[in-house]
């Protein structure tokens, strides 16, 4: 009788198929969990790169705004904000999803180098200093934030 018990393969075929079944389950599992990480990485990237593109707005604000590093801004260390002079909190919005503050400093004068002016010019021009700090923002709630630093100059006199 126990050799007959042994020889007996009914319903092995079921024990087989639930551990076939047990095993893509897992697979299931894993690749779902790595699609879920995937989304959140490729959100997290997004939100970084609008702030990235506010605080390149930015820039281009204070280029398409001379009133920042003109002659109205000449005393050493100190800064000017922007978008609004008088609000160093103001910000200005690009949209509900990004937007973008910052200040420019000017750090002083020197003699013109060659080659930026007309040599007709020289002793006549100065060199103007200035570093600007933008600030760009992601969507509101995430915490996206990012800052670029860049230096220029002014000829003037």
């Amino acid at each position: 009788m126990l050799i007959k018990i042994l020889s007996n393969r009914d319903g092995s075929v079921i024990n087989v198929a639930l551990l076939i079944l047990m095993l893509l389950t897992l697979l299931g599992i894993t690749f779902a969990n790595l699609s879920s990480t995937d989304l959140k990485i490729t959100a997290n990237e997004r939100t970084q790169s609008l702030s990235f593109y506010a605080a390149e707005a930015a820039r281009a604000y204070v280029e398409g705004n001379p009133d920042l590093y003109g002659s109205t801004n000449v005393a050493v260390g100190q800064g000017v904000s922007f978008p609004d002079k008088d609000d160093p909190a103001a910000i200005q919005a690009l949209g509900a999803k990004q937007s973008f503050s910052g200040t420019v400093v000017y750090q002083g004068a020197r003699a013109a180098g060659r080659g930026r002016i007309p040599p007709s010019a020289h002793g006549l021009f100065k060199e103007h200093e200035y570093v600007m700090t933008c600030d760009g923002k992601g969507p509101p709630g995430t915490n996206a934030q990012t800052q670029v630093q860049a230096g220029f100059y002014r000829a003037g006199f």
